[in-house]
Protein backbone atom coordinates (compact mmCIF):
# COMPACT_ATOMS: atom_id res chain seq x y z
CA UNK A 1 0.00 0.00 0.00
CA UNK A 2 1.29 3.48 -0.87
CA UNK A 3 1.84 5.91 1.97
CA UNK A 4 3.35 9.31 2.65
CA UNK A 5 4.08 11.43 5.73
CA UNK A 6 3.31 15.14 6.01
CA UNK A 7 4.20 17.64 8.71
CA UNK A 8 1.25 18.54 10.89
CA UNK A 9 -0.06 22.05 10.24
CA UNK A 10 -3.30 24.01 10.32
CA UNK A 11 -4.25 22.78 6.85
CA UNK A 12 -4.26 19.09 7.77
CA UNK A 13 -5.20 19.39 11.44
CA UNK A 14 -8.69 18.11 10.61
CA UNK A 15 -7.12 14.85 9.39
CA UNK A 16 -6.81 13.88 13.06
CA UNK A 17 -9.60 11.66 14.40
CA UNK A 18 -12.48 13.77 15.70
CA UNK A 19 -11.87 12.67 19.26
CA UNK A 20 -8.20 13.69 19.02
CA UNK A 21 -9.03 16.90 17.16
CA UNK A 22 -11.06 18.00 20.17
CA UNK A 23 -8.67 16.66 22.81
CA UNK A 24 -6.55 19.16 24.77
CA UNK A 25 -5.27 16.75 27.41
CA UNK A 26 -1.64 17.76 26.83
CA UNK A 27 -2.17 21.25 25.46
CA UNK A 28 -3.94 22.79 28.48
CA UNK A 29 -3.67 22.50 32.23
CA UNK A 30 -6.43 20.36 33.84
CA UNK A 31 -8.29 23.46 35.02
CA UNK A 32 -8.25 25.16 31.62
CA UNK A 33 -9.04 21.88 29.88
CA UNK A 34 -12.23 21.50 31.91
CA UNK A 35 -13.10 25.13 31.23
CA UNK A 36 -12.63 24.67 27.49
CA UNK A 37 -14.85 21.59 27.58
CA UNK A 38 -17.57 23.51 29.41
CA UNK A 39 -17.53 26.20 26.73
CA UNK A 40 -17.19 23.70 23.86
CA UNK A 41 -14.06 25.47 22.68
CA UNK A 42 -11.58 22.59 22.74
CA UNK A 43 -11.19 22.55 18.94
CA UNK A 44 -10.33 26.25 18.92
CA UNK A 45 -7.87 25.75 21.78
CA UNK A 46 -6.20 22.87 19.93
CA UNK A 47 -5.85 24.98 16.80
CA UNK A 48 -4.47 27.93 18.76
CA UNK A 49 -1.90 25.69 20.47
CA UNK A 50 -0.71 24.16 17.19
CA UNK A 51 -0.50 27.63 15.61
CA UNK A 52 1.59 29.01 18.47
CA UNK A 53 4.03 26.08 18.43
CA UNK A 54 4.46 26.32 14.66
CA UNK A 55 5.21 30.05 14.87
CA UNK A 56 7.56 29.92 17.86
CA UNK A 57 9.24 26.54 17.52
CA UNK A 58 8.47 24.94 14.17
CA UNK A 59 7.17 21.53 13.11
CA UNK A 60 5.41 19.74 15.98
CA UNK A 61 3.83 16.68 14.42
CA UNK A 62 3.47 14.25 11.54
CA UNK A 63 0.44 12.81 9.77
CA UNK A 64 0.70 9.59 7.75
CA UNK A 65 -1.67 8.80 4.88
CA UNK A 66 -2.29 5.41 3.31
CA UNK A 67 -3.77 5.47 -0.18
CA UNK A 68 -4.69 9.12 0.45
CA UNK A 69 -6.57 8.33 3.69
CA UNK A 70 -5.34 9.64 7.11
CA UNK A 71 -3.95 6.60 8.93
CA UNK A 72 -2.18 8.00 11.99
CA UNK A 73 -0.43 10.94 13.55
CA UNK A 74 2.11 11.95 16.18
CA UNK A 75 2.60 15.21 18.10
CA UNK A 76 5.70 16.49 19.94
CA UNK A 77 6.77 19.82 21.44
CA UNK A 78 9.12 21.46 23.93
CA UNK A 79 8.08 20.41 27.44
CA UNK A 80 7.64 24.06 28.44
CA UNK A 81 4.74 24.22 25.96
CA UNK A 82 2.97 21.17 27.42
CA UNK A 83 1.17 22.14 30.67
CA UNK A 84 -0.02 18.61 31.42
CA UNK A 85 3.59 17.43 31.69
CA UNK A 86 3.88 19.34 34.97
CA UNK A 87 1.06 17.23 36.41
CA UNK A 88 2.61 13.85 35.58
CA UNK A 89 4.05 12.02 38.62
CA UNK A 90 7.29 11.11 36.81
CA UNK A 91 8.05 14.64 35.58
CA UNK A 92 9.70 16.92 34.89
CA UNK A 93 10.96 16.23 31.40
CA UNK A 94 14.72 16.70 30.98
CA UNK A 95 15.81 20.15 29.84
CA UNK A 96 17.63 18.78 26.76
CA UNK A 97 14.68 16.74 25.49
CA UNK A 98 11.59 17.31 23.39
CA UNK A 99 8.39 15.71 24.68
CA UNK A 100 6.57 13.19 22.51
CA UNK A 101 3.03 13.70 23.73
CA UNK A 102 0.75 11.39 21.76
CA UNK A 103 0.60 9.00 18.85
CA UNK A 104 -2.40 7.29 17.30
CA UNK A 105 -2.81 4.76 14.49
CA UNK A 106 -6.31 4.23 13.12
CA UNK A 107 -7.54 0.74 14.03
CA UNK A 108 -8.03 -0.26 10.39
CA UNK A 109 -4.32 0.39 9.74
CA UNK A 110 -2.88 -1.31 12.81
CA UNK A 111 -0.20 -3.91 12.21
CA UNK A 112 1.24 -2.07 9.19
CA UNK A 113 4.28 -0.74 11.07
CA UNK A 114 3.06 2.85 10.89
CA UNK A 115 3.80 3.54 14.55
CA UNK A 116 7.47 2.67 14.11
CA UNK A 117 7.58 4.70 10.90
CA UNK A 118 6.16 7.76 12.68
CA UNK A 119 8.67 7.34 15.50
CA UNK A 120 11.50 7.30 12.94
CA UNK A 121 10.06 10.42 11.27
CA UNK A 122 10.17 12.21 14.64
CA UNK A 123 13.76 11.09 15.22
CA UNK A 124 14.81 12.28 11.77
CA UNK A 125 13.16 15.67 12.22
CA UNK A 126 14.54 16.34 15.71
CA UNK A 127 18.02 15.07 14.87
CA UNK A 128 18.19 17.47 11.92
CA UNK A 129 17.22 20.29 14.29
CA UNK A 130 20.00 19.46 16.75
CA UNK A 131 17.81 18.07 19.57
CA UNK A 132 19.71 15.67 21.84
CA UNK A 133 16.87 13.45 23.07
CA UNK A 134 13.14 12.81 23.01
CA UNK A 135 11.16 11.75 26.07
CA UNK A 136 7.63 10.50 26.58
CA UNK A 137 5.31 9.54 29.41
CA UNK A 138 4.17 5.98 28.82
CA UNK A 139 1.00 4.22 29.87
CA UNK A 140 1.98 0.96 31.60
CA UNK A 141 -1.63 -0.27 31.66
CA UNK A 142 -3.24 0.87 28.41
CA UNK A 143 -6.89 0.00 27.88
CA UNK A 144 -8.56 -1.47 24.84
CA UNK A 145 -9.43 2.00 23.52
CA UNK A 146 -6.74 4.43 22.28
CA UNK A 147 -5.76 6.96 24.94
CA UNK A 148 -3.90 10.24 25.16
CA UNK A 149 -0.76 8.57 26.56
CA UNK A 150 1.38 6.28 24.40
CA UNK A 151 1.63 2.66 25.63
CA UNK A 152 4.95 2.15 27.41
CA UNK A 153 5.56 -1.22 25.74
CA UNK A 154 5.39 0.37 22.30
CA UNK A 155 7.87 3.07 23.31
CA UNK A 156 10.31 0.42 24.50
CA UNK A 157 9.95 -1.52 21.25
CA UNK A 158 10.98 1.49 19.18
CA UNK A 159 14.06 2.28 21.28
CA UNK A 160 12.97 4.25 24.36
CA UNK A 161 14.47 3.39 27.75
CA UNK A 162 12.80 3.94 31.12
CA UNK A 163 14.47 6.77 33.04
CA UNK A 164 11.92 7.08 35.82
CA UNK A 165 9.76 4.04 36.56
CA UNK A 166 6.17 4.24 37.78
CA UNK A 167 3.43 1.58 38.07
CA UNK A 168 1.24 3.52 35.64
CA UNK A 169 3.05 6.53 34.10
CA UNK A 170 6.77 5.78 33.57
CA UNK A 171 8.90 8.38 31.83
CA UNK A 172 11.00 7.05 28.96
CA UNK A 173 13.81 8.55 26.91
CA UNK A 174 15.55 8.00 23.59
CA UNK A 175 18.95 9.46 22.88
CA UNK A 176 18.67 10.62 19.30
CA UNK A 177 22.08 9.33 18.31
CA UNK A 178 20.71 5.87 19.25
CA UNK A 179 17.51 6.50 17.35
CA UNK A 180 19.37 6.74 14.03
CA UNK A 181 21.38 3.53 14.45
CA UNK A 182 19.02 1.87 11.95
CA UNK A 183 20.43 4.22 9.32
CA UNK A 184 23.99 3.52 10.42
CA UNK A 185 23.32 -0.23 10.30
CA UNK A 186 22.10 0.06 6.71
CA UNK A 187 25.15 2.08 5.72
CA UNK A 188 27.45 -0.43 7.41
CA UNK A 189 25.76 -3.33 5.63
CA UNK A 190 26.18 -1.56 2.28
CA UNK A 191 29.85 -0.98 3.00
CA UNK A 192 30.33 -4.68 3.76
CA UNK A 193 28.46 -5.67 0.61
CA UNK A 194 30.48 -3.37 -1.59
CA UNK A 195 33.65 -4.64 0.04
CA UNK A 196 32.89 -8.18 -1.15
CA UNK A 197 32.06 -7.26 -4.74
CA UNK A 198 34.86 -7.52 -7.28
CA UNK A 199 34.35 -5.03 -10.06
CA UNK A 200 35.96 -6.27 -13.33
CA UNK A 201 38.25 -3.76 -14.89
CA UNK A 202 38.68 -3.43 -18.63
CA UNK A 203 42.14 -4.18 -19.94
CA UNK A 204 43.91 -0.97 -20.70
CA UNK A 205 44.70 -0.36 -24.34
CA UNK A 206 48.41 -0.69 -25.11
CA UNK A 207 50.16 2.60 -24.98
CA UNK A 208 52.32 3.37 -27.99
CA UNK A 209 55.59 4.72 -26.79
CA UNK A 210 57.14 7.31 -29.10
CA UNK A 211 60.44 6.30 -30.73
CA UNK A 212 63.54 8.45 -30.69
CA UNK A 213 62.93 11.80 -32.18
CA UNK A 214 64.62 12.21 -35.57
CA UNK A 215 65.49 15.75 -36.47
CA UNK A 216 63.96 16.97 -39.65
CA UNK A 217 66.42 17.37 -42.56
CA UNK A 218 67.67 20.86 -43.03
CA UNK A 219 66.99 22.23 -46.47
CA UNK A 220 69.84 24.38 -47.83
CA UNK A 221 68.69 27.07 -50.20
CA UNK A 222 71.00 28.53 -52.83
CA UNK A 223 72.19 31.99 -52.08
CA UNK A 224 72.54 34.53 -54.86
CA UNK A 225 75.14 37.37 -54.71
Amino acid sequence: MSWHVDSLNLDNLDDLPKRCRRCVFWELSPHLSRQAADFASTELEKEAWISEILLEWGSCGKVVHMQGVPAGYVIYAPPSAVPRAEEMPTGPVSADAVLLTTMQIMPEFSGEGLGRMLAQAVVKDLTRRGVKAVEAFGDARPGSEPGCVIPADFLRRVGFKTVRPHPRWPRLRMELRSGITWKEDVEHALEQLLGTVTIPMQAAAPVERPGPRVPAPVQVLPVSF
